[in-house]
C-alpha cells in the first residue's frame, strides 16, 4: 500500500468526507518533498539551476501557502509574522538545512490537518476574504488553494531535483 499516492489508500481518519482531497494533496506533499529532498546538499537546496527557483524555496513558500490560506479560511487577517515569514521565503539562509525546512512543513501541514479535522462541512461554501485586496471566495476555495498550490511547488521542486542529480 505505500507504494500507492495517498489519495489510493482510502480515507483519512477524523477528516470530512469533503475535506479528504484536500488532507489526500497535503499529505501526498508530505511525503513527496521528504522522498525527493533528503539526499541534498545545502548547496543543492538553494541552488537554481536554469534559473529556477531553488528547493529550499519552494520548501519555505509551500509552508508559508498553507498556512496563510488557512488563516484566511478561518476568516483572519495575516499577522506582522507571516508578512515577515513571506518577505523571507525568496532569501537563501544557509543555516537552514534539508531536514529543518521539511521538518517545520510537516508540522505546518499536520496543523492544517488538525483544523480540517474540526471544520464543519456546512461551513464549506461560507465567504472568506483573500489579502489585503479582501478577494471574495469561499472556506472551500482556500483550502482547496492550499493543497493544489502546495502540489504544484512540490511538483516544481522534483524537477528542480532532477536537475541537481
Amino acid at each position: 500500500m505505500d507504494n500507492l499516492e495517498v489519495w489510493m489508500r482510502g480515507p483519512i481518519k477524523g477528516i470530512p468526507d469533503l475535506l479528504q482531497p484536500v488532507a489526500h494533496a497535503l499529505l501526498q506533499v508530505e511525503e513527496d518533498s521528504a522522498k525527493y529532498t533528503t539526499q541534498l546538499s545545502s548547496e543543492q537546496l538553494w541552488a537554481r539551476p536554469c534559473g529556477n527557483a531553488s528547493i529550499g524555496f519552494h520548501l519555505l513558500h509551500i509552508r508559508g501557502v498553507i498556512d496563510r490560506m488557512f488563516t484566511y479560511a478561518a476568516g483572519k487577517s495575516l499577522s506582522a509574522e507571516q508578512f515577515d515569514y513571506l518577505q523571507k521565503e525568496g532569501i537563501v539562509d544557509m543555516e537552514l538545512s534539508v531536514a529543518t525546512l521539511v521538518g517545520n512543513l510537516q508540522l505546518q501541514i499536520g496543523r492544517a490537518l488538525a483544523i480540517l479535522s474540526v471544520t464543519d462541512p456546512s461551513t464549506l461554501t461560507e465567504e472568506r476574504f483573500l489579502g489585503r485586496k479582501q478577494i471574495p471566495t469561499t472556506l472551500i476555495g482556500l483550502l482547496f488553494h492550499a493543497a493544489e498550490h502546495a502540489q504544484r511547488h512540490v511538483g516544481q521542486l522534483l524537477v528542480t531535483a532532477r536537475c541537481l542529480k
